[in-house]
């Protein structure tokens, strides 16, 4: 049904309210990172900065281990991502094509693992890390992230292989596919958008993981770049304008992330796909 033009106008009004709330903060951090402490300091604060300095930028990274800091994010959120892409897919498939018993239950249990507290695992993943030797490992965190971020991206690809047809496999095994064949060329390429939509949530989620990162590991030059972050604040002051700087750096990855695979941010894709 067409709205109105009253209608359509107070409908972008609120949009744009909205987006200006939600951007705000944003703007606001990167305004930040770009004054000096007596700007940050000042009781006159300006909403649009006269003047600019990246000397928070230059202090932001040349802070100790920067680099590995980074690397080593990118290692445990990476690696955590594909690993859960992968059994997360070998689990979605049989979940939406098979009927067996104790289908629904095992649905309820991802559910149920979703929803239980972080801060409840705490003191078993510490005792199981403990007892296989990977305390202080960066391949600690990775198994942790990979097993927060799995039933989330069980649930997700589930309801994404449950939207493909399962008509069209059954088309390409008539056409000569075998049932791997059929997935690999057609439920797999239609199957994109899920994978995409899945691995941003996941890589979001394990990118701005800081509790586990700051328990399981020790040494310095195994941190992640959310322990970083939380070193600009020390117990006599803060350093608000490294802060900000550190905080625009440490979003960057993940927009880059977002730009490389937004165009494979649309849902439908297999709108139309079969007639019935």
């Amino acid at each position: 049904m067409r709205k109105s033009l009253p209608q359509r106008i107070a409908l972008s009004v609120v949009g744009v309210v909205v987006a200006l709330l939600v951007l705000f903060p944003t703007y606001w951090m990167f305004v930040t990172s770009l004054r000096t402490p007596g700007q940050i300091l000042s009781p006159k604060y300006d909403l649009i900065p006269t003047s600019f300095s990246f000397g928070n930028f230059a202090t932001a990274l040349g802070k100790d281990n920067f680099p590995t800091y980074l690397m080593n994010s990118l290692i445990v959120t990476v690696g955590s991502v594909l690993c859960a892409l992968i059994a997360g897919t070998l689990a979605a498939i049989p979940l939406s094509r098979l009927r067996f018993t104790g289908r629904k239950g095992f649905l309820v249990l991802v559910m149920v693992a979703q929803l239980a507290p972080v801060s409840a695992l705490f003191i078993p993943l510490f005792l199981l890390m403990k007892d296989a030797g990977l305390l202080n490992t960066l391949p600690s965190l990775l198994l942790i992230y990979f097993a927060t971020t799995l039933p989330f991206t069980v649930w997700m690809l589930y309801g994404f292989v449950n939207g493909i047809p399962y008509e069209l496999e059954e088309a390409a095994m008539i056409d000569g596919c075998s049932q791997t064949g059929a997935f690999r060329r057609v439920t797999l390429p239609l199957l994109g958008p899920g994978l995409v939509t899945t691995s941003v949530f996941s890589f979001i989620t394990a990118w701005n993981e800081y509790l586990f990162a700051l328990v399981f590991i020790r040494d310095k030059p195994k941190e992640t770049l959310p322990v970083w972050l939380a070193s600009f604040r020390t117990a006599f002051a803060t350093d608000w304008g490294g802060v900000m700087a550190a905080s625009v750096i440490y979003a960057v990855p993940a927009l880059i992330f977002f730009l490389l695979v937004q165009r494979k941010l649309v849902s439908g894709a297999t709108a139309g796909a079969v007639k019935g």
